[in-house]
């Protein structure tokens, strides 16, 4: 039997997952949370073969909170499920330690595989992010500007992008509005940007709002 923890800030969500995995005889629901604090203590409580991780939640970011679940139990596979695209996450979320990244919309159709491989040791992509890859890697363009950010300042370029104030920014990341300034210019920099507006422009070209 593969036990899993759903986290999850909606419920609808953990109970669509938990409905889901019950009605296979291998899978089974046995720990969910609703933000990255429950998340841990379960992890640390429990023993789960599989973590469903939604990437956006209230308080510590996914990313932060999968970084945190690998140190504490560095073999334990943690399978990203997010609302955003591929391309916008995937990646991050695989260079942090997970074991697979699934976007919520074809989440239905390929999650049970999913699990069953992440949790047989294996990593599992989207058949359309592998597309995706393939076709950066044949036209060279694998490394976007944006690639080169670090976890918190693209955090910020795609807070910025969605239309949050900095002090909405630094209450979602429980940052001062001091290093949301700092990270901020450190993007602007790296992506050879001046404003706001030219960043929300990149943002919406490269699919980066959800």
């Amino acid at each position: 039997m593969i036990n899993v923890l759903v986290v999850d800030d909606h419920s609808i969500i953990r109970r669509g997952i938990k409905q889901l995995l019950q009605d296979t005889p291998d899978l089974r629901v046995t720990g969910e949370a609703e933000n990255g604090t429950e998340a841990l203590k379960l992890v640390r409580e429990n023993d789960f073969q599989v973590v469903l991780l939604d990437i956006s939640m209230p308080g510590e970011h996914g990313i932060d909170v999968l970084k945190k679940i690998k140190e504490l139990k560095p073999t334990l596979p943690v399978m990203i499920l997010s609302m955003y695209p591929e391309d916008q996450y995937a990646m991050r979320s695989l260079r942090a330690g997970a074991a697979g990244y699934l976007n919520k919309q074809g989440a239905l159709s390929q999650l049970v595989a999913a699990v069953r491989q992440v949790a047989g040791g294996k990593k599992f992509i989207s058949s359309e992010l592998a597309m995706q890859l393939a076709d950066s890697l044949t036209n060279g363009n694998l490394e976007q500007p944006h690639h080169a950010l670090s976890h918190r300042e693209f955090q910020t370029l795609c807070l910025i992008a969605s239309g949050k104030k900095l002090s909405e920014i630094a209450e979602t990341m429980a940052l001062s509005a001091k290093t949301v300034s700092v990270y901020r210019a450190r993007l602007l920099e790296k992506m050879k940007l001046k404003t706001n507006a030219e960043l929300i422009h990149y943002a919406i070209t490269h699919n980066l709002v959800p």
